[in-house]
């Protein structure tokens, strides 16, 4: 019994003394969420001009040139945050999420006339799909506990309340493989494929799976984006039966 005691005291000594392989002032790599930003401005510049906002290039235009501002003030890694980087990163996130909502509105729209062509019309709903799980995750990224550099920088006792709650989160009480990756003992902290990954699955099963909404505002968000993913399969489902129903025209 004693021996079994001491053995598991080492194990937690081991486990407190593990290395914080997120939570470091080296701050998150700026690399994949900018390349995300660009993905989707290019997505969403290829969409049929009757589903954009305009011209089709005015709305990438201005995502990349928020995208330009953010990476002025963190070229490489995110180290710096002021209250301005805070609100372009979030306009940058809420424009491309605003914008893809108009395009899915304008493509309910579009495809309830019989004349309209089936094949660019499915292209399109995978397009406004993509965009929506982009700039979601965006947004997640940014909101959740104050956002990329507090997440990192601060004490975790200074952290605003977290929005989303992961499974790392609640694995300081598991078995020590486990254990040792956990938000507890590893100083984990989610970084923005967390969130990509958040945005697949809510987009995919219209709900959460295994990160839990906290907060009203996640919830909302949440909401928001399931009911529009919902919504994109749902017009691909009907316009694919349709389709078919008429011979492929």
């Amino acid at each position: 019994m004693a021996d079994a005691d001491n053995s598991r005291a080492s194990e937690d000594e081991e486990l407190g003394a593990a290395d914080p392989t997120r939570r470091t002032h080296q701050g998150e790599h700026r690399l994949p969420p900018a390349a995300a930003v660009l993905v989707a401005g290019v997505v969403y510049a290829t969409l049929p001009s009757s589903l954009t906002l305009g011209p089709r290039y005015i709305i990438p235009a201005v995502e990349v040139a928020l995208l330009v501002a953010l990476v002025a003030t963190n070229p490489i890694r995110m180290v710096r945050a002021s209250r301005w980087s805070r609100v372009v990163s979030l306009a940058l996130a809420g424009l491309m999420v605003l914008t893809n909502l108009v395009s899915l509105g304008l493509l309910v729209n579009t495809v309830a006339d019989p004349k309209s062509p089936a094949g660019s019309l499915l292209v399109a709903a995978m397009q406004v799909w993509f965009t929506n799980l982009i700039g979601f995750a965006l947004l997640f990224w940014e909101l959740d506990r104050g956002g990329p550099v507090a997440r990192r920088e601060l004490p975790r006792s200074e952290l605003p309340l977290a929005d989303l709650r992961f499974s790392h989160d609640e694995d300081h009480d598991t078995v020590g493989e486990v254990r040792r990756g956990s938000s507890e003992d590893a100083g984990w902290v989610p970084i923005f494929l967390d969130y990509l990954y958040v945005s697949l699955t809510n987009s995919s099963a219209f709900s959460p799976t295994d990160t839990m909404p906290l907060t009203s505002r996640a919830k909302l968000l949440m909401g928001t984006e399931a009911t529009a993913a919902l919504l994109t399969s749902l017009i691909v489902v009907a316009r694919a039966v349709g389709s078919l129903g008429g011979g492929g025209s």
